[in-house]
């Protein structure tokens, strides 16, 4: 069996020209790892050359001919910079210490003759310190390329953002109005009928449009903010003719409780959650309910609670009910909507530094949502 990353050895290498401390060094450290020996400064670099990637620390006596071990580390370095350099030296060669921090940026020097548990630990340290180090620059490096990956997909977006808004806004909107011009003509009942129809879909069309771009435009943080004080002490002027229409013909009836607190919000955007929110409540309500909405105090936040009379929300639904897109039905029925309008909400409200909060109640859902009071 192949050993997995965690049980192979690191590898260190030996450098001395003395063998007999080369076979000690080797007795001390084989049992924990792979031990490379050189008995030259060139031996030494020349099985660098071959294994630099794989070797964790270089352990090399100082007082050597031809090649020092300062000399050996200084050209290791350039190369191999992670590479763990220990320097064994004569203890009194002070200058050639002070050289080796100098030139060869060495981790650690030890002192002739060495002790071998110290020597041991030294190595134990230094090699794990290594290992740290390595790992470290792996996660740098795929942060590196997911921060990349964001960045294409952001780019992605933007462009994405530009092909909606002009190759289907644009054609979209001029279908629109024509369509418009149309319904003013002369008409028989039948094409009448052909026309409201079309313009119906192709208007719901547009609101699918509209709603993709703001969810991608938040995502972005291309949503500009204009936090006003608002006061409010009825929310209902603020209800859309859709939500209107919606009310009317399930016969529901809003009951409001609304403290008049001034509170922090851009008004367009509050108006937009508002409404979206009380779109799903009506939409999920029982005929003839009533859907409540509520405005107080809680701490240094003004919240609102509506809650509507029907079905509770699935569990698992509850935790994927801000994705996009998501819709929990049977994939044979018919959607309701794109599954689109809390995710905008959501995105909205943390712009906000705010939040969405969904939970089921007796008989119904509560949806709550904050915004900071201007006053305490």
């Amino acid at each position: 069996m192949a050993p997995t990353p965690t049980q192979v050895k690191p590898t260190i290498l030996c450098v001395d020209d003395e063998n007999d401390n080369l076979e000690a060094l080797e007795r001390i450290f084989r049992k924990k790892y792979n031990i490379l020996k050189a008995s030259s400064g060139k031996q030494a670099l020349d099985i660098i050359q071959q294994h630099g990637n794989d070797i964790s620390l270089i352990l090399t006596d100082q007082r050597m001919p031809e090649m020092t071990g300062i000399e050996v580390l200084e050209k290791v370095i350039g190369q191999y910079p992670d590479m763990i350099r220990i320097l064994i030296t004569g203890f009194t060669e002070l200058e050639s210490v002070i050289q080796a921090i100098n030139k060869g940026q060495i981790y650690q020097y030890i002192t002739k003759p060495w002790d071998p548990i110290e020597l041991s630990n030294t190595v134990d340290r230094a090699v794990e310190r290594y290992t740290v180090g390595r790992e470290l620059t792996i996660r740098t490096k795929q942060l590196e390329v997911a921060y990349n990956e964001l960045k294409t997909l952001d780019d992605a977006k933007s462009k994405f953002m530009i092909l909606i808004n002009h190759e289907l806004k644009t054609p979209l909107t001029s279908i629109i109005n024509f369509l418009s011009l149309l319904n003013e003509s002369p008409l028989s009942e039948e094409q009448k009928l052909y026309v409201d129809r079309t313009i119906k879909s192709s208007n719901k069309l547009k609101q699918i449009i509209d709603d993709v771009l703001i969810l991608v435009r938040a995502e972005l943080n291309q949503l500009h903010l204009d936090p006003q004080s608002i006061l409010l002490s009825s929310i209902e002027s603020l209800i859309n003719v859709e939500n209107q229409g919606l009310k009317t013909k399930k016969n529901l009836t809003l009951s409001e409780t609304i403290e008049p607190l001034e509170f922090k919000a851009d008004k367009r955007l509050f108006e937009q959650i508002l409404n979206r929110i009380l779109n799903n409540a009506f939409k999920f309500s029982t005929e003839s309910a009533t859907v409540e909405v509520k405005g107080s105090k809680i701490g240094n936040f003004y919240e609102f609670k509506i809650i509507n009379r029907g079905e509770n929300i699935a569990e698992h639904a509850l935790k994927k009910i801000f994705q996009p897109f998501f819709i929990d039905e049977n994939i044979m029925n018919h959607s309701i909507g794109l599954g689109l309008g809390l995710s905008i909400c959501d995105k909205l409200l943390k712009m906000h530094g705010t939040s969405l909060n969904i939970r089921n109640v007796e008989n119904g859902v509560q949806v709550a949502f904050y915004f900071p009071l201007t006053q305490t």
